[in-house]
């Protein structure tokens, strides 16, 4: 082992060490893919057991979802049919991150395809519903990959991926797409691609983290990133899909689950976390959500807010300065004047 005595050559090591360092916290936030970390009680990955028959090891699935050797087909491209697929382990990890291979896929252009893909971290499984092929009101964390737009007056681009976080309390409102109870969300261009397709969920500390691998780069693209987003262990994964009059092919071609390796505080590890209620600390209500023609989030009235509060603020500083120019040209005035 050679050991540097000069000081440049300790200044090189320190560098190096420092970007090493650098370089590991930077790629902590997301896995690779290939971490030893996985959970396969939580995965689903080929080849799958049980081709040909109605149930897998770990894995319950109903409605029109079929087996085959190279994907879990969740909705044929046929009107009115629901899939879904669910978990049967409870995940009681605090830190986590799924990563999916899926496609959407039909022969419907432009417009005429639909409904689209539904991802779940969910206190219930196996309940068909309204929403994308599950039950609505459900307590949880909702992934939705919206392929058509009910709301024909809105801005929105879609493909769109969002993020829904429910206690039991809230419904999915279809005919707006979900604006009402959406808490963040980005256009997504992932249908009728001709490659693999990926979407990463990660969840860490009260962060959640939603990126894309759709471009056929091999890397991560940023679609949504919250904080303050509150969700119990014990709950089930699972993915959904539904056709309306308009229909696609929603296939999920692997589920991994990694376990993030993250230290917590003697705080959090005092707290009960089977009895969490799902929830999300923002400072406004999800409805207040507005569309944004790019297709990500954005506050409607926390916005309108900062405007009026910076436009009161420039007209006091208008009126501010009036005066003090008035009274400093009247000074100005008295001392120049002459006396007789």
């Amino acid at each position: 082992m050679a050991v540097c005595v000069g000081g440049n050559g300790w200044v090189g090591s320190l560098l190096l060490l420092l970007g090493l360092l650098q370089l590991q916290a930077v790629s902590g936030d997301m896995t690779d893919g290939n971490s030893e970390h996985m959970k396969r009680e939580h995965s689903l990955i080929k080849p799958y057991q049980g081709v040909g028959s109605s149930s897998m090891p770990l894995w319950d699935f109903g409605g029109s979802t079929m087996l085959t050797s190279q994907y879990v087909r969740l909705t044929p491209d046929e009107r009115s049919r629901e899939g879904s697929i669910w978990n049967r382990v409870p995940c009681f990890l605090k830190d986590w991150e799924l990563h999916i291979q899926f496609h959407i896929h039909g022969a419907g252009k432009k417009n005429l395809h639909g409904d689209g893909l539904a991802l779940w971290y969910t206190k219930d499984r196996l309940s068909p519903g309204p929403v994308f092929g599950s039950k609505d009101k459900f307590h949880g964390l909702a992934i939705f990959l919206d392929t058509y737009p009910n709301d024909e007056t809105t801005e929105r681009v879609f493909p769109y991926i969002s993020v829904m976080v429910n206690n039991g309390s809230m419904q999915y409102e279809h005919s707006k797409d979900g604006r009402s109870v959406e808490i963040a969300g980005c256009t997504a261009d992932l249908r009728n691609q001709n490659h693999d397709t990926f979407l990463a969920i990660h969840y860490s500390q009260g962060r959640l983290t939603v990126m894309t691998d759709i471009e056929d780069k091999n890397e991560w693209k940023n679609c949504i990133d919250i904080s303050g987003v509150h969700l119990p262990i014990g709950y089930f994964f699972g993915a959904s899909a539904a056709t309306g009059d308009l229909s696609d092919n929603h296939d999920i071609i692997s589920m991994k689950l990694f376990q993030l390796m993250v230290e917590h505080s003697p705080e959090d590890e005092s707290i009960d976390w089977t009895k969490i209620e799902p929830s999300v600390s923002l400072l406004k209500s999800p409805k207040d959500n507005t569309d944004d023609p790019t297709g990500n989030f954005r506050s409607g009235p926390l916005q309108a807010g900062k405007f009026s509060l910076l436009l009161l603020c420039a007209l006091l500083g208008i009126i501010v300065c009036a005066v003090v120019g008035a009274v400093v040209f009247q000074k100005r005035q008295e001392r120049n004047k002459r006396f007789y």
